[in-house]
């Protein structure tokens, strides 16, 4: 396994940032041609380090001549082990540390890394360890992964993670393919696309009705039955998001089931919503862990989800997941990715761009009026950038000499 270290040796080439193209190959041109209408579209601060961390990961990878990915895998809690699909001997781990932007994780059973390598033959990337909004993080934190991969190139992302099960049919140990969710955090304003929308990814207001792909919803139900795991998956699941870290009370649980939820958990939505609106397919995968408390023991006990409960069902199934996960991978190969138009390329370049501070967006967002007409600070700047020189160094005196007198007055 090729490991990155802090060693001069490692450190990445000085060569031009790197764009993706349209054949999944690494471009180094002196001019990226990809980017120079991008570059005259202003950005955001929160738009630049996905595009840093992928221009690292980029920059790694090309030291070890391995493609970038087209596929990308994020660990749910204990499922760490699904990177274990990936050939061995073709891999390359860059833990979170190392990469621009990338915080640390902070809960156990995720590892805080990223393996990158070859599965049945597609170059896929595996986050071990996700962000939670529970830790502290914002939003747009909790999905730089999603972001960073789609700037990767990435087409398709598999999104894992450990559940409590809410409908009666779920298991410890079942796996439900989730076809729609609930989330309370978004509703409420917790949402990654809230803030300035980046174009480059998607547009202002996706829709949610088509976020889960059908297609891969068959696939996984037919991989299941080559693994021998037909009678653990359940084909029909909604998944509710709940911000944690606290465990749901009874009352809760009850009225997620009420409002149709058959599964719960404090992660995944936020990233597939981030991973629909950047155009990459989803497919999302709960293990159940454990099942919710309803209600009280009539004999006194007392019931109640931990963490450690959940870790021990991942472990229990962790084996038949990696070779589920690595079956649904080679399908896809074949039969999805193929048929899909391939995505854009996202400009990775960041200098020169012209930044957005949060004033200018808020600005922005009311407008300013002149002459019947609404200016956004980037046409104000626009119009001043095109006045003489000498007007403006005239102005920027009168301005002074008006400051001077004012300052000898209060003097």
């Amino acid at each position: 396994m090729c490991q990155p270290t802090p060693s001069s040796k490692n450190q990445p080439r000085k060569e031009p940032r790197p764009v993706i193209n349209r054949d999944d190959s690494l471009c180094y041109p002196s001019v990226p041609s990809d980017c120079n209408l991008t570059r005259l579209t202003p950005l955001h601060p929160t738009h630049v380090p996905y595009r840093q961390a992928a221009s690292y990961i980029l920059s790694t990878l090309q030291q070890y001549d391995v493609p970038p990915p087209t596929i990308g895998i994020i660990c749910g809690s204990g499922l760490s082990s699904l990177s274990k699909a990936l050939d061995a001997n073709s891999t390359v781990t860059i833990p979170y540390q190392d990469v621009p932007g990338f915080p640390n994780v902070t809960v156990a059973g995720h590892a805080g890394e990223m393996v990158v390598g070859q599965l049945h033959g597609k170059s896929t990337i595996c986050f071990r360890g996700r962000f939670h909004s529970y830790e502290g993080h914002d939003m747009n934190t909790v999905v730089l992964p999603v972001r960073t991969m789609r700037c990767l190139g990435v087409q398709l992302v598999i999104v894992t993670n450990a559940a409590g099960g809410l409908k009666d049919s779920y298991r410890v140990g079942d796996v439900a393919v989730i076809r729609d969710h609930i989330a309370l955090p978004l509703l409420c304003g917790k949402n990654p696309l809230v803030g300035m929308n980046d174009e480059e990814l998607g547009p202002r207001f996706p829709p949610t009705s088509n976020l889960y792909d059908r297609k891969l919803q068959e696939i996984v139900m037919e991989a299941a039955r080559n693994v021998k795991m037909e009678q653990y998956m359940h084909g029909d699941g909604t998944y509710a998001f709940v911000s944690g870290p606290n465990y749901e009370s009874k009352s809760e649980c009850n009225m997620l089931k009420m409002l149709g939820a058959d599964a719960v958990g404090m992660s995944t939505v936020p990233e597939i919503l981030a991973a629909h609106h950047a155009g990459m397919a989803v497919l999302c995968l709960s293990l159940i862990t454990n099942k919710v408390v309803f209600f009280d023991d009539p004999n006194g006990k007392v019931e109640h989800a931990n963490h450690e409960e959940v870790l021990a069902a991942v472990a229990g199934r962790g084996a038949q997941l990696v070779q589920l996960v690595g079956e649904v991978v080679r399908r896809v190969g074949t039969e999805f990715l193929c048929e899909r138009q391939k995505l854009s390329p996202i400009c990775l370049d960041v200098e020169g761009r012209v930044m957005v501070s949060e004033d200018e967006e808020a600005s922005s967002s009311v407008g300013k009026k002149d002459a019947g007409f609404t200016l956004c600070p980037f046409q104000i700047a626009k119009r001043i950038s095109r006045c003489d020189r000498n007007y403006l160094a005239l102005g920027l005196l009168i301005a002074t000499a008006g400051a001077l007198v004012g300052i000898r007055k209060r003097a």
